[in-house]
């Protein structure tokens, strides 16, 4: 079994400080909290955007100041991850905007999903020019998957030409209107991405720690972070993303489960030859 790569997702577009008020906003807040959780463990950066207002922001000028200032903060050791998913309302050319800036891996949602009180909306079109721009650019996808039709969606994009297969899928599991969080839903996508796939999980609220517990045990990946998380346990907000990503480590440590570098999780990924 490979070592436990941990993504840190420290804020994603929904989050604000009236939810917790650790929440980081700024690039440098969001720096410190990848560097923080990074320290602990985590070896991907999962990166949103905020504007100066603290609303959500795709503008490749906000993602590379903060790339920029995690790559010093850490040597250039984490492994760089841009969302393409933006916000809901969000146009496919806004959301696209930073993969220009040729990031280590950049995610590609492979289907429409209600999104709470939203649509999130992945057309067929938008899907392949997510893909092709990540091409392009050098990008390793990772395909988010919110329900078990879109690794459909992921195939069909490989028999296109748009990307490969195997590669690196992340469940996000428990978003109201998408795949619940249920250990079943968990093995039944695991049993249908293709085989020499590597996978994530990233369990949205209180899902988070048993997802995360089974993933360590069945050989997946780990995220966690503000994004999909804000409570360290039930009625307790997290301090910060640091304390989640330790949490998993002790997990792992637990379980036996050695948790990667960021140099083993670019071979783990095929980030490196």
């Amino acid at each position: 079994m490979d070592p436990l790569i941990i993504t840190v997702a420290p804020i994603g577009a929904e989050v604000t400080r009236d939810h917790n008020p650790n929440v980081p906003l700024t690039p440098e807040e969001i720096t410190q909290e990848c560097y923080l959780a990074w320290k602990e463990g985590a070896c991907i950066a999962h990166i949103h955007g905020r504007d100066k207002e603290g609303l959500a922001t795709q503008n490749p000028v906000v993602y590379k100041e903060i790339i920029d200032r995690v790559k010093e903060k850490t040597g250039n050791s984490m492994i760089i991850q841009v969302s393409t998913g933006g916000a809901v309302g969000m146009s496919a050319a806004e959301r696209v905007g930073p993969v220009s800036l040729k990031p280590n891996m950049a995610t590609l949602t492979c289907g429409t999903v209600n999104f709470g009180d939203g649509i999130f909306t992945n057309s067929q079109d938008d899907m392949e020019s997510f893909a092709t721009a990540i091409k392009e650019n050098g990008v390793k996808p990772e395909f988010e998957i919110f329900d078990a039709g879109m690794i459909e969606n992921a195939a069909r994009l490989a028999k296109k030409g748009f990307v490969k297969l195997p590669g690196h899928f992340d469940f996000v599991m428990g978003v109201p209107g998408g795949i619940s969080g249920d250990a079943r839903n968990l093995m039944h996508l695991i049993s249908l991405i293709p085989a020499g796939s590597t996978w994530t999980v990233a369990g949205i609220g209180r899902h988070e720690l048993p997802l995360a517990a089974m993933a360590i045990i069945l050989g997946g990946h780990v995220r966690v972070g503000f994004e999909d998380n804000i409570y360290y346990t039930r009625g307790v907000l997290a301090k910060s993303n640091a304390e989640l990503v330790a949490r998993v480590v002790r997990l792992a440590a637990e379980l036996g489960r050695p948790i990667a570098k960021p140099d083993e999780a670019r071979k783990i990924l095929g980030l490196v030859e």
